[in-house]
C-alpha cells in the first residue's frame, strides 16, 4: 500500500473527529454469482422462490435498469471493488484474454491483468480507514488475499472463482471444513452472522459474495424436490437460488434481532448475467459473457429503512461502479484526491433529494470469450459470446461496436428489450450522437483497441457478421 494511502488512513482515524459515530450506517453488500436479472421474484420470476428478496424489495428501492460493469466474474468484481472501469485496472476478463481457438480469433486481444493492484484503494480500504471493521465472506476472485485490499476478516476468499463442491469438505476454499455435507451457502451465512454479532456496537462493512449460483450446480436435497418436475427448469439451479434467498432472510432477521435494521444499508445484486442455456433471460437477449442485456442486466435492491422509502423504484440506468461512491457518501467519508471513481453516488436517488443524473454507461471489452453452447448463447455469432468491442447505454438507447469488422448495432430498449432490430440505418442522428459519445469516452480513458491481426486466424471457419 502506498504511503499516501497510509497517511489517508491515519488522518481518517485521528484527524477527522468522531468517525465511529453510531449514526454511521452499517453496510452489507450481498453479491450473487451468475444470477440473471430475471431470476428473482421482484423482477418478475414466477418459478424460483425468493420471498426474502421480494420482501426486501418491498422495504427498499428497486432499480429496474441496473447493470454489472462487465459480463463475467472477475472484471465485474474488480470494477465494483475499485469503483473504476476495466480500462483503469486492466482486468477485462477471467484468466487469459485469448479465449477460444486461435484460428477463430481475427485480432490479437489486449493482454489481461488477472488481479487489481494492492495500491488501488478499494471500498473496504476506504471504509476501514474511516473506522469501519471490514469482512469479506465468500468469493473474492480479484487478488490472492483480500486482507491485503482493505479487509480485516476473510472467510473463503482467494483467487479461486468457484468451489469444487458446495458440500463440505470444500477442498479448494480458504475455509475450514464443517461437518460432512454442510452446505456452503449456509456456512457463509453462519460466518456472516458471527461477524455481525461481534461488531454490532461499531460500524461494519460486510461484503458477502455468495459463490452460488456459479457451477457446479449443486442444490440442497431438501429444496431439489420442489423443482424436479417443472419442465424446462434446472432443479439444482432453482434450489441454489432458494437456498441463497433463505440465507439472506437469516441475515435480515439477525439485523432485526440486534436492533440494527434501521441504520444498516443492505444492497443485493449479482456480478453478471446467467448462463443462458441454464436460465433463459427473456425478454432480454444473451447471457453471461455477452454484452447484450442478458449478460449485464442485473437485479438490484437497496434497503436502508432510516433513509430509503419502502416500496420505492428507480428507472435510472445505474451500474456497479456506483456502489463505491454511494457507500462513501452514506458513511460521510472524504477520499484522497488522487482516488478516481468512475461512477456516481446513488444517495440523492435513494433519499429522493434530487433529480437523476443524465449520463451514459459504458463497457469496453478488448478480449475474446468462447461460446458456452454454440447457437444457444444469444450472442452475435455461434463461436464466441464476446468478441473485442465496446458498448454503451444512454437513456433508452443501446449501442454496440465490434472491432473485428467495424460494425455497429443500435437498439431501442424500450421498444426492443431483446435487441433484435438494428436501427443504425434508421435512427441516423441518434447513432451519430452515441457513436461520438462512445469514441470520446474511449479516448478520454485511453481504452486499448486491438488492431493487430492474428497470424493464426483462419477466415474460412470464422465468419464475422
Amino acid at each position: 500500500m502506498k504511503i499516501k494511502f497510509l497517511i489517508y488512513f491515519i488522518l481518517s482515524i485521528f484527524g477527522l473527529g468522531s468517525l465511529k459515530s453510531e449514526s454511521k450506517p452499517n453496510i452489507i453488500y450481498i453479491n450473487a454469482d451468475d444470477l440473471g436479472v430475471m431470476d428473482v421474484g421482484f423482477m418478475g420470476n414466477k418459478i424460483y422462490k425468493t420471498p426474502n428478496l421480494d420482501q426486501m424489495a418491498r422495504e427498499g428501492m428497486v432499480f429496474t435498469n441496473a447493470y454489472a460493469p462487465a459480463a463475467n466474474c472477475a472484471p465485474s468484481r474488480a470494477a465494483c471493488m475499485t469503483g473504476q472501469y476495466a480500462s483503469r485496472t486492466g482486468v477485462y476478463t477471467v484468466n487469459t484474454s485469448e479465449r477460444g481457438p486461435a484460428k477463430e480469433r481475427k485480432l490479437i486481444p489486449t493482454k489481461n491483468n488477472l488481479f487489481i493492484s494492492e495500491e488501488n484503494l478499494t471500498i473496504a480500504g476506504a471504509l476501514k480507514g474511516a473506522g469501519y471493521t471490514t469482512a469479506q465472506i465468500g468469493k473474492w476472485h480479484v487478488t490472492h488475499d483480500p486482507t491485503r485490499n482493505g479487509f480485516d476478516v476473510n472467510v473463503a476468499g482467494s483467487q479461486v472463482g468457484h468451489p469444487k463442491s458446495y458440500f463440505s469438505p470444500y477442498i479448494n476454499l480458504v475455509i475450514s471444513d464443517g461437518p460432512k455435507g454442510e452446505y456452503l451457502t449456509d456456512r457463509l451465512t453462519d460466518e456472516s452472522i458471527k461477524f455481525i454479532t461481534k461488531n454490532k456496537k461499531n460500524p461494519f462493512f460486510l461484503y458477502l459474495p455468495y459463490y452460488t449460483v456459479h457451477k457446479p450446480l449443486q442444490g440442497r436435497k431438501d429444496l431439489l424436490e420442489k423443482y424436479q418436475d417443472i419442465k424446462g427448469v434446472n432443479a439444482h439451479y432453482a434450489a441454489m437460488i432458494e437456498a441463497m434467498d433463505e440465507n439472506i432472510g437469516r441475515i435480515l432477521a439477525h439485523l432485526e434481532k440486534l436492533n440494527l435494521r434501521e441504520n444498516t444499508l443492505v444492497l443485493f445484486t449479482s456480478d453478471n448475467g446467467a448462463i443462458r442455456s441454464i436460465s433463459n433471460q427473456s425478454p432480454h437477449r444473451g447471457g453471461k459473457g455477452t454484452y447484450y442485456e442478458g449478460g449485464i442486466r442485473e437485479p438490484l435492491v437497496i434497503r436502508w429503512p432510516a433513509k430509503v422509502k419502502a416500496g420505492s423504484r428507480c428507472e435510472l440506468p445505474v451500474f456497479g461502479l456506483d456502489f463505491f461512491p454511494t457507500f462513501i457518501e452514506a458513511a460521510r467519508i472524504q477520499l484522497p484526491p488522487e482516488k478516481i471513481l468512475d461512477g456516481i453516488s446513488l444517495m440523492p436517488v435513494l433519499t429522493q433529494s434530487s433529480s437523476p443524473v443524465d449520463r451514459a454507461l459504458f463497457w469496453h471489452y478488448p478480449i475474446y470469450l468462447q461460446a458456452y453452447k454454440k447457437g444457444e448463447d444469444g450472442s452475435r455469432d455461434p463461436l464466441f459470446r464476446t468478441r473485442p468491442g465496446s458498448s454503451m447505454r444512454y437513456k433508452q438507447w443501446k449501442l454496440h461496436e465490434f472491432f473485428e469488422d467495424g460494425c455497429f448495432e443500435l437498439y431501442n430498449l424500450t421498444e426492443d428489450p431483446g435487441e433484435s432490430k438494428n436501427l443504425v440505418d434508421l435512427e441516423v442522428d441518434t447513432f451519430k450522437s452515441l457513436k461520438k459519445q462512445l469514441l470520446e469516452w474511449r479516448n478520454r480513458l485511453d481504452c486499448p483497441v486491438p488492431k493487430k491481426l492474428n497470424p493464426k486466424y483462419d477466415p474460412s471457419i470464422s465468419k464475422v457478421y
